[in-house]
């Protein structure tokens, strides 16, 4: 198992970045990104994601408590543009969908496992 999927499963919390192909973004926070990965990748959920096809997960965060998560998510979705695009490229420098990396289920967009 890799660092990334090291801190996945011992995280309780996440704040997160979705990108569209053509880098619109989103910001949330999740108890279970694989979950939230899976969801949107189909687009499933109507609403910003929806629309805006933001199907990539980009950045995300690991948080141990949900006050610490949602407080990062909306520090975030106060920042400009050019500072979540900073932020992205410490982590993700080429904007790769993490969430292939991670999650086999996304890959396959399939129902993850439970």
């Amino acid at each position: 198992m890799g660092v990334w999927q090291n801190r996945i499963h011992m995280a309780a919390y996440f704040a997160y970045i979705l990108s569209s192909a053509s880098r619109v973004l989103y910001t949330g926070v999740t108890r279970d990104l694989e979950r939230r990965a899976w969801e949107h990748r189909p687009r499933l959920l109507p609403g910003f994601t929806h629309k805006y096809n933001t199907t990539r997960l980009v950045y995300y965060e690991t948080y141990g408590a949900a006050r610490a998560a949602i407080s990062r998510e909306k520090e975030i979705k106060g920042w400009r543009r050019a500072k979540k695009t900073a932020l992205i490229a410490t982590l993700n420098p080429k904007w790769r969908d993490l969430s292939v990396e991670l999650f086999s289920s996304v890959r396959s967009v399939s129902k993850p496992r439970t």
